[in-house]
């Protein structure tokens, strides 16, 4: 059973740029302590796309690694949600793309990176170049008690996870106490959003339904370029903003294009996230920045 969020809490965050919006479980606040920690969030930077959705598209994600070094906090760590290079069919080409992100990336200030693949990365070649320079496509790690899984859910051409991952996840789970707080990363969404476009995993249920029954779960994903809330149970999904052009709302344009660049409002659409974690539950509160300030 699936419902979409209707309670937002959005406050204008004095100073930042950023909007708030807050995330887990009811009756939970945030407070500053030893157990809270700050990741950020960057997904679907298209490194190598060109086109008029997007005439700044070789400066892009130079500004964004600029923005988050520019940010006053520092984060403990960054991840990447995937579509980190713009597809091609030519392998000395990906591998290119592949090798200019990462020199470009490298210029971030905090050091603690991690990556996974989108489709346009890794669906090609089965993550074969992807893998030669970020390594596995699927993992897991823990940080400040929080237990966070990062699952492959496009190196397989058909939109799957696939038997031996979700094994694998189920694995991983068992080993994890029931009231343990976990962070899912994937690219695509785990639910169905809207298959007319790809934006579904095939198998996706199977996995929600291996997480169901631990109630401190949030899953942070990218692949539809635009900020989505939504709930399965009681696991939050959030989708975030693409850092090269953005798509239109589900079913709300005939295809899914990119939008338009607008002159006026050159990076509209565009952006990166901050999340403030409370390691006893997972509850997130997450901070919305643009790529540029206006």
């Amino acid at each position: 059973m699936t419902n979409a969020i209707d309670r937002r809490q959005f406050l204008k965050l004095a100073g930042l740029g950023g909007v708030v919006f807050a995330s887990g479980l009811p009756g939970v606040t945030l407070a500053a302590g030893q157990d809270d920690f700050y990741f950020v969030q960057l997904s679907d930077t298209h490194w190598g796309f060109e086109g008029p959705p997007n005439p700044d598209a070789k400066l892009t994600l130079k500004k964004a690694v600029a923005a988050v070094n520019g940010l006053d906090r520092q984060p403990d760590f960054i991840v990447f949600t995937g579509d980190l290079t713009h597809t091609t069919d030519n392998p000395v080409e990906r591998r290119k793309r592949l090798s200019e992100f990462k020199q470009i990336v490298s210029e971030l200030k905090v050091k603690t990176v991690r990556f996974m693949p989108g489709e346009h990365d890794a669906s090609l070649d089965n993550g074969k170049a992807f893998q030669e320079f970020f390594g596995a496509t699927r993992y897991t790690f823990d940080h400040k008690g929080v237990h966070f899984i990062v699952l492959d859910n496009v190196s397989d051409p058909r939109a799957s996870i696939g038997d031996d991952q979700l094994a694998w996840l189920a694995s991983d789970l068992k080993q994890q106490k029931t009231d343990a707080p976990i962070v899912v990363f994937t690219h695509r969404p785990l639910f169905d959003l809207y298959p007319q476009w790809d934006w579904a995993t095939r198998d996706g249920a199977k996995a929600v339904e291996l997480l169901m029954p631990y109630p401190n779960v949030t899953v942070f994903y990218g692949h539809i370029h635009q900020e989505h809330h939504h709930m399965t149970g009681h696991i939050a999904h959030h989708a975030a903003k693409g850092l090269m052009f953005p798509l239109p709302e589900a079913g709300k344009a005939p295809t899914r294009a990119p939008l338009p660049w607008n002159p006026a409002e050159p990076y509209k659409g565009l952006g990166f996230r901050g999340v403030d974690t409370d390691a006893r539950t997972a509850e997130c509160k997450l901070i919305e920045f643009p790529v540029v300030k206006a």
